[in-house]
């Protein structure tokens, strides 16, 4: 991932290699927080990434980072950017967690383990001790170098970790058969050559299938990358746009090489290449892999397309204007993948365990064996036990139990236009209770038309008011602003540049018309709430009661200079398509929902009761909503409330911050979004209870994961320190519990929005 850049740090993301369970995280994080210069360091099991935040000011490069990381025993490289997937040397035939190595050592295993099956039949077939040693001494040592290799770095540094445990159980079983083969050879002994081959076959078989769910769990990611295409077609500076356009007027260029301003050609059926607007053409694009929108969408000339969605049938000519990490598909991956690295909270009680994890396993071996030994005057059950606490007891499953749901939970969300990009919402989504949205925009369409001016003189011209109120939001991208310049632009006003243009936070706007009747004189346009301390407060409210009936926003064209009003102005929005559902969907899950609105309380009760909305605030200040915010949070009679606030606007991004859970529509600003733990990719309010639902299915398989594979240490290693559990048993047991973690958390991938 491309490094994103603060004030005074910039954040890297490394790959790294050999991490085998949540030791190992431990141990690397710990390496890496004891930087000078990295203020912030999160390492991941399931990603096999580390991201790190390093300070600008201070003397530490990042490669002197990447080199403490292999001091330590582990592989460290920066990551790939986006879109460049490589092959990682684990899901090669040959490589270390590849399925060559376990079909080897099963081959070479087989003859050593397959006798045992034959027992209760009647058949006693053995291989002679000489070749039970050939047999097993490649697979201990050749297939299982790896486990030696790790074990005895994580050891130089101070630390246990899974391949100590391996390698300790399994030299200790093949140790002593040697031991009992050259010490009596011409007595009968039972060996367990067995015992430390299959162990080192299921950790191997293990890994692989661990190696195999891993990947299933970031396939989103990988479903997104492959959206971008290789290649894009820009048409030469020189061509005319037309009907006729021929192929032979562009160039098939790399992707990196195209620059904003490009036109880029798209045919039907192909990948758009870049964020842009449409220049000529009209077609139906498909949008599903990255809004979660499940029908395509028709757009024509001026509309903004992204890149990575598909063309349908029509030709399209683009003007690029965001390509490269400026994309939305790019900052859609960035914040899938921040998410996946990140560590939900109940991680920090994981790591805190792991780190005494392994030197306690350790320690109780050495004291089943020497118990054993003592109890049961045999040396070599006392040490089959001890081995088969070792084996029993590697920590893979604690691991990975919070990081595999996690990428599965947020992969599967971002499928459907939901971007999770705070992990400590998932800790959060299931104790919400109240709800909270903003009305335009939010449950609206967010696109007002103007309704009605009502001049409040007789010497006042409508088309003087709109000239001036619409010159006010020359520039503005509010909703309200769009609205007054579009009429302007239907009746053919054009609207009067203002002088000293100021936008008033949580009231509107100021300026002085450059011409025309209020020429010079400061005018504001600001919304009715805004005046409740005016004189003129109660003949302007009579005069906008019959806006407000009809749930008409209303704003106030002011004469500041004169302090008189000139006009109320009236605008309409529509409400959106499932705006009613979704606040039926949210009072199944038990949610009390609550609108917060700059409106009149007559129109705001309009909206709100008619959607079923169970609590309604009208005029709230923009300023204020983080306040209601915080009330909400204190509301409950003794108990603390849990507040979730849905908005779009800049506005709203304090209250979504104030919020436990900020979820914004991505029809909004970009503040809004940065603002907000969770990224609602289309503008259906319905995705909401959709938010919640995967969340808390999300928290559900964390909590799942992490109890059974505590459950399984705390089970396991009472039977194996007495004797229920052969070391063979207890490797097979190892790999399963990591493998029952990984698909537990993949169940996630079956999950789809109830509305859909």
């Amino acid at each position: 991932m491309p490094p994103s850049k603060t004030t005074n740090s910039e954040l890297f993301t490394l790959d790294i290699e050999g991490m085998t369970c949540a030791s190992c995280v431990g141990r690397v994080e710990k390496v890496l927080n004891q930087i000078p210069g990295v203020e912030a360091a999160t390492v991941n099991l399931a990603t096999e990434q580390a991201k790190i935040r390093l300070n600008l000011n201070s003397q530490t490069t990042i490669n002197a980072v990447i080199a403490a990381v292999q001091k330590t025993g582990y592989g460290a490289k920066l990551s790939s950017p986006h879109g460049m997937l490589q092959i990682s040397p684990s899901k090669l035939f040959w490589g270390g967690d590849g399925l060559g190595r376990v079909l080897l050592s099963f081959t070479l295993s087989a003859p050593l383990f397959l006798p045992m099956f034959l027992m209760p039949f009647g058949i006693e077939w053995m291989l002679s001790p000489k070749w039970q040693l050939l047999l097993a001494t490649p697979v201990q040592f050749f297939l299982g170098w790896r486990f030696y290799k790790a074990g005895f770095k994580a050891l130089l540094s101070g630390v246990g970790n899974m391949d100590l445990l391996v390698a300790l159980g399994t030299s200790a079983a093949y140790g002593l058969s040697v031991y009992q083969m050259w010490s009596s050879p011409h007595t009968a002994h039972e060996l367990y050559f067995e015992g430390s081959v299959v162990i080192i076959c299921m950790v191997l078989l293990g890994k692989w299938l661990e190696a195999r769910a891993k990947q299933q769990t970031s396939d989103a990611i990988r479903a997104l990358q492959k959206l971008w295409p290789e290649h894009a077609k820009v048409l030469d500076p020189k061509a005319s746009i037309s009907e006729g356009l021929a192929l032979d007027q562009c160039r098939d260029i790399p992707l990196e090489q195209v620059f904003p301003k490009d036109r880029v050609l798209v045919l039907p059926g192909e990948r758009i290449p870049v964020d842009g607007i449409i220049l000529f053409g009209t077609s139906h694009i498909d949008e599903s892999l990255l809004t979660g929108e499940s029908q395509p969408i028709k757009k024509t000339v001026d509309v903004n397309v992204i890149g990575g969605s598909l063309n349908g049938e029509g030709l399209l000519v683009i003007e690029a204007q965001a390509v490269g990490v400026e994309s939305v598909l790019s900052q859609i991956i960035s914040l899938v993948e921040d998410a996946q690295t990140q560590k939900a909270p109940i991680q920090k009680l994981v790591d805190q365990v792991s780190e005494i994890f392994v030197p306690s396993v350790i320690a109780i071996a050495l004291v089943t064996g020497l118990v054993n030994w003592f109890y049961l005057d045999s040396a070599s059950i006392a040490i089959l036990r001890a081995v088969s606490v070792l084996v029993i007891a590697c920590p893979c499953a604690l691991g990975l139990a919070t990081p595999a749901a996690i990428m599965t939970g947020t992969g599967v969300a971002a499928r459907f236009g939901i971007l999770i990009k705070d992990p400590q919402v998932l800790e959060i989504a299931h104790r919400l209770n109240i709800v909270a949205f903003d009305k335009t925009g939010t449950l609206t369409i967010g696109k007002p038309r103007l309704i009605s001016i009502i001049s409040l003189s007789t010497t006042n011209s409508i088309d003087d008011i709109l000239a001036s109120a619409a010159g006010l939001q020359l520039g503005s991208e509010h909703p309200l602003a769009k609205a007054l310049l579009d009429a302007a632009k239907e009746k053919g006003i054009k609207p009067i540049s203002p002088i000293d243009s100021k936008t008033l936070p949580g009231i509107g706007l100021s300026g002085k018309p450059s011409e025309g009747f209020w020429a010079g004189q400061e005018l504001f346009l600001q919304s009715i709430a805004s005046l409740e301390a005016h004189p003129s407060f109660v003949t302007m409210h009579t005069k906008a009661q019959v806006c407000f009936d009809a749930g008409q926003t209303v704003s106030v064209l002011m004469n500041q200079t004169s302090s008189t009003p000139i006009a109320i102005i009236a605008f309409g929005d529509e409400l959106k398509k499932y705006a009613q559902e979704a606040i039926a969907s949210l009072h199944q899950l038990h949610i009390h929902t609550v609108m917060l609105s700059g409106d009149n309380t007559a129109a705001a009760n309009l909206v709100g009761h008619s959607i079923g909305i169970d609590q309604v605030f009208a005029q709230v200040m923009p300023t204020n909503k983080a306040d209601m915010i915080r009330k909400l949070q204190s509301s409950g009679e003794g108990q603390r409330q849990w507040v979730a606030m849905v908005g779009d606007g800049v506005n709203d991004a304090p209250a979504l911050a104030t919020a436990d859970v900020g979820m914004a529509m991505s029809t909004g600003t970009d503040v809004a979004m940065q603002a907000a733990g969770i990224t609602l990719m289309r503008g259906d309010p319905m995705l909401v209870a959709d938010a919640i639902d995967i969340s808390k299915r999300t928290w559900q398989k964390i909590q799942q994961n992490l109890f059974w594979a505590f459950i399984f240490n705390a089970t396991g290693i009472p039977l194996a320190a007495l004797g229920y559990l052969s070391p063979m048993l207890a490797g097979s047991a190892m790999a399963l519990s990591s493998f029952c973690v990984l698909s537990n958390a993949l169940l996630l991938k079956r999950w789809q929005p109830k509305h859909l």
